[in-house]
């Protein structure tokens, strides 16, 4: 698998050296202007209440694999032999800028390697400029660590902490309740219903952001790493809360509110697919497509068990971009965002977008979750939108 993504766009941990020599020759480390907006650093307890606007939605904006690194002087990867010239990181923050003004979400989540460190003069100074966008944009945003965020010059908890520190940021560090959990941002956030509702106090729909690891200590075991036990422990003692909460006063309901669940690295259950049964496209070209931990650590049986997350939603295979239907839950792809990254020349970086609709009560107001449907765009010239597919529905989602 690494053998060849090395031949073919240079492997997840090496690619980006080549450039990094050019970059230290020519000693531009500099970043552009436009890249930083406004304030740095917010207050991570004074966090904004999510809820459905008065249309009935929660957009969701998922940004994987930005591979952010020095700005203007980063160069682009893997793009047409016109774009070498001009491309940089800038065109990744355009890309942002852009998809933000198109689809006003509700929330932009960034699914991981949100900068690549390696090529990162100063880890810090990526992370703002990879992120300010979506700070100058005063929408709420969250992240979640990848495989490249800690290797540059703040090591994974720092890198973390330093999110969890920035303005207009939901994301947190680790549970408040929990003092023993692998990795750092695991963290769940409730989406209430619209305000003035009988469910304006309920979290009609849950998110669930974790953290997948980087690389597993012992490489003959596995290269890539997993989501451990007490992660899954977390999860399902949080899931179960969550369903209590929501099947009890006031106005208790008899099913579950649905959840969506994010990380980077994909689970091995991603490789049940093939062209007859997902949405998308699967372009990696090592083995079966899917760079996931070899060792299953049981999450997807956690999440089936679980019962409420009906979609989960990874980055780190840039090429693949589907969704899939396993066991009533979709596992999904956002495709390669980051011009830093690899990917391949004449195909266009994309972003995937999520939206939950609620449906109405007999007396018209909103009430709690009907559908939950998703698309991608491409960052061509006509911002094309692709793959429209609904996720999950009350319809055949719901138990008798």
């Amino acid at each position: 698998m690494v053998l060849s993504k090395r031949s073919v766009f240079g492997t997840k941990i090496e690619m980006g050296f080549g450039f990094m020599v050019l970059v230290l020759v020519a000693l531009l480390f500099s970043f552009s202007p436009i890249c930083v907006f406004g304030e740095k650093h917010g207050n991570p307890q004074n966090q904004k209440k999510l809820r459905f606007d008065k249309n009935g939605e929660f957009k969701i904006l998922q940004v994987a694999d930005m591979h952010y690194a020095n700005g203007k002087s980063t160069l682009c990867l893997n793009v047409l032999p016109s774009q070498n010239g001009s491309c940089s990181d800038l065109n990744t923050t355009s890309f942002v800028q852009r998809m933000i003004l198109a689809e006003k979400p509700n929330l932009i989540v960034f699914t991981g390697d949100n900068i690549f460190g390696a090529d990162s003069s100063d880890s810090a100074k990526s992370m703002d400029a990879a992120f300010a966008p979506a700070i100058a944009s005063n929408i709420p945003w969250v992240a979640v660590l990848g495989n490249h965020d800690q290797e540059g010059s703040l090591h994974r908890e720092g890198v973390m902490k330093y999110i969890v520190g920035m303005k207009n940021t939901l994301s947190q560090f680790n549970p408040s309740d929990v003092h023993t959990i692998d990795g750092f941002g695991n963290y769940n956030l409730e989406v209430g219903g619209v305000e003035g509702t009988d469910f304006e106090n309920k979290s009609v729909l849950n998110l669930y952001f974790i953290d997948s690891g980087d690389y597993y200590k012992d490489p003959s075991i596995s290269f890539y790493d997993w989501i451990k036990p007490s992660q899954q422990l977390w999860f399902q003692q949080t899931s179960e809360k969550l369903q209590k909460a929501y099947k009890s006063g006031p106005m208790p309901q008899k099913n579950s509110a649905p959840g969506l669940a994010y990380f980077h690295i994909p689970l091995p259950e991603y490789a049940s697919f093939d062209k007859s049964n997902f949405t998308g496209v699967k372009l990696e070209p090592d083995g079966n497509g899917i760079s996931s931990a070899k060792v299953n650590s049981g999450f997807f049986a956690t999440l089936v068990q679980a019962g409420d997350v009906k979609a989960v939603f990874t980055g780190h295979d840039h090429l693949n971009d589907f969704c899939g239907k396993l066991t009533g839950i979709n596992l999904c792809y956002a495709g390669g965002f980051g011009y830093h990254a690899y990917g391949k020349a004449g195909w266009s970086r994309r972003s995937r977008v999520v939206v939950a609709r609620l449906e109405k009560t007999p007396e018209g107001a909103w009430g709690d979750v009907k559908s939950i449907n998703t698309w991608k765009r491409l960052d061509d010239q006509n911002f094309t939108q692709i793959d429209g597919q609904v996720l999950w529905s009350k319809s055949f989602g719901r138990k008798p």
